[in-house]
C-alpha cells in the first residue's frame, strides 16, 4: 500500500485531492494555515471565510465553520461575525483581487480600524479564476491576457504594496508580514503568528503570501519556481513588517 500524505487534522478528508490546478499556491498555502490551526487547537473557535475567484475553492477545505462571501466582501463579513462574537477566531482568505482590487476598500477600513480579524491574502500577481488578466500586483513587463505586450508602469501604475500599506495605516497592536509558498517554515510562522495575534485580542493579522499560477503563467515546475523566487522576490520584499512590540520599520 502506497504511504498516504499527512493531511492537518483541521482539514476535511473526503474533499481532498482538492479542487486547485495542479502546481496552485492555494492548496500550500492552506496546507500550512491547516497546521498552524492544529498547533493552536483552535478547531471549535475558527470560522473560515473565503473571497469569490480561485480562493472560493476553498469554501469546503476544512473541518470548520466556513462561509463564502461575495467577491472583495470577505474582510466585512468576518468582521461582522468578530463583532459579534468576540470569542470567535475568523479568517478572512483571499485572492490579490479580492483584497486589492474590488475588496481594497474593505481591507483599508478595517485595517484602520484595527479590526481583531486575520487576513490571508495569496498573491500570484493576476486574476487567475477567470483567465489570467492583468491585477494590481501584476509585475512591471509581465504579459496577462489585457497586458498582452507587458504590464507599462506609465500606463497602468506599479504594483500594489499591499502589507506595506497595511502597515502604514495600522494602529499598534497590528500583525503584518509577506510570506512565501518558497519558504515554508517562514509561511507557517506568519500564519501562526498572525492567528497568535488575534486570539491576544491585539488587533489586525494581515498575511500576504507569494503564490503561484502555472496555469495562466503556462509555465513549467522550473520556470514557476523561478519566477516565485526571483521575479516576485524582486518585487516583493517577504519578511515581517510589522508587529506588535516591535521596533517600527524592522523586519524580522
Amino acid at each position: 500500500m502506497a504511504p498516504q500524505p499527512k493531511m492537518p487534522r483541521s482539514w476535511r478528508a473526503e474533499t481532498k485531492p482538492h479542487k486547485f490546478c495542479p502546481g496552485c499556491g492555494h492548496g500550500i498555502i492552506l496546507k500550512f494555515l491547516g497546521e498552524a490551526i492544529d498547533e493552536l487547537e483552535i478547531h471549535d473557535k475558527v470560522v473560515f471565510g473565503c473571497d469569490i475567484g480561485c480562493s472560493l475553492l476553498s469554501w469546503d477545505f476544512f473541518n470548520l465553520d466556513s462561509v463564502q462571501t461575495h467577491h472583495g466582501r470577505t474582510i466585512p463579513v468576518m468582521t461582522g461575525i468578530k463583532r459579534a462574537r468576540p470569542e470567535l477566531i475568523c479568517i478572512a482568505y483571499m485572492g490579490d483581487g479580492g483584497g486589492y482590487s474590488i475588496g481594497a476598500q474593505h481591507m483599508v477600513a478595517a485595517a484602520a480600524r484595527n479590526e481583531k480579524i486575520t487576513a490571508i491574502l495569496a498573491n500570484n500577481t493576476q486574476y487567475a479564476m477567470t483567465g489570467g488578466q492583468m491585477a494590481p500586483t501584476t509585475l512591471p513587463g509581465q504579459k496577462t491576457e489585457t497586458s498582452p505586450y507587458g504590464r507599462d508602469p506609465e500606463v497602468t501604475g506599479y504594483p500594489l504594496q499591499g502589507p506595506e500599506m497595511v502597515s502604514a495605516i495600522t494602529p499598534d497592536g497590528a500583525y503584518v508580514a509577506r510570506s512565501s509558498i518558497g519558504n515554508l517554515r517562514q509561511l507557517k510562522a506568519a500564519l501562526k503568528k498572525a492567528l497568535e495575534n488575534q486570539i491576544n485580542g491585539n488587533g489586525f493579522s494581515f498575511v500576504e503570501a507569494l503564490s503561484s499560477c502555472p496555469t495562466n503563467w503556462r509555465t513549467n515546475a522550473k520556470d514557476t519556481w523561478s519566477f516565485i523566487e526571483n521575479e516576485m522576490s524582486k518585487q516583493f520584499k517577504v519578511g515581517e513588517i510589522k508587529a506588535p512590540g516591535a521596533v517600527q520599520g524592522e523586519v524580522g
